[in-house]
């Protein structure tokens, strides 16, 4: 389980009082100190002074539990979500709320965000108010749950991403038009399967939708 900027310890040690094996990641060379001072004698957890965003993720499956620090939410999650080979599961985070709105809206603004929303179910369980924070900060934050969508394989994601470009692209053209460019004919009836008006514009159709589909497809 990664803490990714751990900070002061106040998610890694409830953490690794669970009893759960905890790499707590932090760049900043006094706040590592600290958590080594703290920490550094429980068997489960071990403190690492890195950059969250540049440090070696794991090569086996890992869950993350962090509070992420506002400015770099999009680079980590860029770096969580967004690499076919991932090997993230499961994710609770606690991010700006701005952010946290636009990473779960159900028609995603951007072709990135559409594919981390077709690879990953992302929930926005609670509001956690500024003052809940000490130093409060000038905004509220948010409590996110991600967790890997099941199923996936590298030709479905592979098509998957031709989809997800081609709807950005050209926003108001069906999703029949658009699905058989790049898949041939016949493809009414796998769109209707999928819950998926044929009529209706790509930018209309929700990214698990998206996922599903390119899954089917993968395989005819």
């Amino acid at each position: 389980m990664l803490d990714l900027g751990a900070g002061t310890a106040a998610i890694t040690a409830p953490l690794a009082a669970t009893g759960a094996r905890v790499l707590a990641v932090e760049r900043d060379p006094e706040f590592a100190r600290r958590l080594r001072a703290r920490l550094g004698a429980a068997d489960n957890v071990r403190v690492i002074q890195a950059d969250a965003r540049t440090f070696p993720l794991p090569d086996k499956e890992f869950l993350v539990v962090s509070s992420i620090p506002y400015g770099i939410a999009t680079a980590l999650l860029r770096r969580l979500l967004g690499p076919r080979t991932t090997r993230l599961r499961r994710a609770a985070l606690v991010v700006e709320w701005g952010f946290a709105k636009r990473v779960t809206e159900p028609l995603p603004r951007s072709t990135e965000l559409a594919w981390w929303a077709a690879r990953f179910d992302i929930q926005l369980l609670r509001k956690v108010p500024a003052h809940c924070f000490r130093p409060s900060p000038s905004v509220n934050s948010a409590q996110l749950l991600l967790r890997r969508r099941p199923g996936a394989t590298p030709r479905g994601e592979r098509l998957l991403w031709a989809l997800l470009r081609a709807a950005r692209r050209q926003p108001t053209r069906s999703a029949r038009s658009t699905v058989t460019a790049l898949a041939g004919k016949g493809t009414h009836r796998l769109l209707r399967r999928h819950g998926i008006d044929p009529a209706m514009p790509t930018a209309g159709v929700r990214p698990p939708s998206w996922a599903a589909l390119a899954e089917e497809l993968a395989v005819r």
